[in-house]
């Protein structure tokens, strides 16, 4: 008989590669024994020798022994587990485990009699139950086959439900935080681009809008929660909802960031968070633009072959310091037939050199100018891919990146 391996010296039980009754596609299989009989555990491990299977087999003789493997990352396939270990008993042990190795695969070991308690372990989360008094070399690793694959049909439906909810939640904030804008006037252009940045599997908390009011004029916000976890998307939704509805309540200018901040203030929970943003009005028969700044990235201008940086003064972030700050509206001359740019701070924050180099704002300008010909759509798209481009051997866009594209037409 094959000596039962002790924690430190794992034993390979193999099979050859054409027995009849080996797992195809499982490979070798590392099994985890917790066991304090030590006349059990010889004996699980003469039978599993013979089950055809290929494994590896390693004993421990306690729960707290258990614990360094199963916590170990790549952890066992499989556990045979004893539910009676003197210092801990039943359901207990049991659910430890499951604790320590969630991904691993049960197979509960019982006593003759203890049928019932064999069915609650499966209830509570293991893959299935053996008798002790009826283990054989078939049953064994039958169960243990079945064990394992049930397992990774189990994570494998779980990880397609996950997939789905984060698609289904994606979704919802996508609509709270890319509203489509709502314009009227046949004579402005309106292009909103969105690109999540590739370690978020949820939107983050760039965000941006556009209003035409009765009055005829254009406004539109971007802005940029700090954060990219759920809390700080929720937040972009509240203000941008938020900002949508003051300017339709007739708020304007400087206000708008001081009542974002008093609703910030309110929404945030005690979280330190805030948001960088730019506002900016258009008026149908004026070539001009009112902006306020609040920590935010400044401008592009583009039209008639030209891109050029504006970036007019600026206050701190919308709730940096609240009740601090007081921002200021600054007038910009927008020529007719050009268009105001306006993006989050991804679209130019990315790495583009192995020395840790970024894009900046003046590499960013550069990108854009290489596309100032280009018309509204194509030239945003352009820059996009440019940005994606630069910094493609490191990683890609780390950020999301949010982009408007905003001007008349026909003036």
């Amino acid at each position: 008989m094959a000596a039962v391996t002790a924690p430190s010296a794992p034993g390979v039980l193999g099979a050859a590669a054409d027995s009849p009754d080996s797992a195809p596609g499982l490979g070798l299989l590392e099994i985890l024994l917790v066991e304090d009989d030590p006349g059990d555990a010889l004996l699980v491990e003469d039978i599993l020798a013979d089950t055809g299977l290929q494994a590896s087999l390693q004993w421990v003789r306690s729960l707290r022994e258990a614990r360094k493997p199963l916590t170990a990352r790549p952890g066992p396939d499989c556990v045979l587990l004893d539910l009676h270990l003197g210092e801990a008993q039943g359901l207990q042990v049991l659910r430890q485990v499951l604790e320590w190795a969630p991904g691993t695969a049960v197979v509960v070991l019982t006593g003759l009699a203890e049928s019932q308690a064999g069915m609650a372990a499966v209830a509570a989360g293991a893959q299935d139950y053996l008798s002790k008094a009826q283990l054989e070399p078939d049953g064994l690793g039958r169960a243990v086959r079945y064990a394992v694959q049930r397992r990774q049909v189990q994570q494998a439906v779980a990880a397609l439900q996950a997939e789905q909810l984060r698609a289904e939640e994606n979704a919802r904030l996508e609509r709270g935080l890319l509203p489509s804008p709502r314009v009227a006037n046949p004579d402005l252009q309106v292009v909103t681009r969105y690109r999540p940045g590739r370690v978020h599997s949820l939107l983050g908390g760039d965000f941006y809008d556009v209003v035409e009011t009765d009055d005829g004029q254009v406004h539109a916000v971007i802005g940029d929660v700090s954060g990219h976890d759920p809390a700080a998307a929720a937040l972009g939704v509240s203000l941008r909802v938020a900002w949508r509805s003051f300017v339709l309540a007739g708020v304007r200018g400087a206000r708008l960031p001081q009542m974002l901040e008093e609703l910030l203030v309110a929404e945030q929970g005690g979280l330190e968070m805030f948001v960088t943003l730019t506002t900016v009005t258009l008026f149908p028969e004026s070539p001009v633009a009112q902006v306020v700044r609040a920590g935010h990235p400044g401008l592009l201008l583009h039209g008639h072959g030209q891109v050029r940086l504006l970036e007019p003064p600026g206050g701190l972030g919308v709730g940096m310091v609240p009740g601090l700050e007081t921002w200021q509206e600054h007038q910009l001359e927008i020529p007719a037939g050009t268009s105001l740019v306006m993006f989050t701070d991804g679209l130019f924050e990315v790495q583009t050199g192995a020395d840790g180099r970024h894009l900046d704002m003046g590499g960013l300008l550069h990108l854009a100018q290489r596309h100032r010909h280009r018309p509204a759509e194509e030239f945003v798209d352009a820059l996009i891919l440019d940005v994606e481009r630069a910094s493609l051997e490191h990683g890609g866009l780390a950020d999301d990146v949010a982009v408007i594209h905003l001007g008349w037409a026909n003036t």
